[in-house]
């Protein structure tokens, strides 16, 4: 698992081992260890190599699979991969169970789909609602202030 992924994150990152091994104070050789899996960093190594990629420590350790891809690269630090969905005959998907614990999502709950040419994004509808009427009321201020 951290093997892997210190090659996946290496590689998309565009380093190499030696330049990574100079970030954070080692030397090539012992990073090169760690990538075949003979050693595995010290825990203050470990945080060094998370914040070196953008990652948590915890994604540095995890390997994350998905259905119809495979291994997947840690996610940077404040996103998250929760897994594919499958959209049924009149459009409906589950969300997983993760996800759902995550954000606190439950049967009922409204979500407003939005989306651009990268994909689809799903927020929580009350939430929308709020930031649009307050976005919405900073409008009709700056006109009212203009005249």
């Amino acid at each position: 698992m951290l093997r892997d992924n210190l090659i996946m994150l290496r590689r998309l990152n565009g380093f190499s081992q030696e330049q990574i091994s100079e970030k954070i104070g080692i030397s090539r050789q012992a990073y090169a260890k760690w990538e075949t899996g003979a050693t595995v960093p010290d825990i203050d190594k470990a945080a060094a190599l998370a914040e070196v990629y953008g990652v948590t420590l915890d994604g540095l350790l995890k390997t994350e699979r998905t259905e119809g891809i495979g291994d997947l690269p840690p996610a940077p630090k404040g996103k998250n991969i929760w897994g594919s969905v499958t959209i049924g005959e009149r459009g409906q998907i589950v969300i997983p169970k993760a996800a759902r614990e995550k954000f606190g999502l439950k049967a009922g709950d409204r979500l407003i789909v939005l989306s651009d040419e990268n994909g689809v994004a799903l927020l929580p509808a009350e939430s929308f609602e709020r930031r649009m009427q307050e976005f919405m009321a900073k409008i009709t201020d700056s006109r009212d202030t203009e005249t």
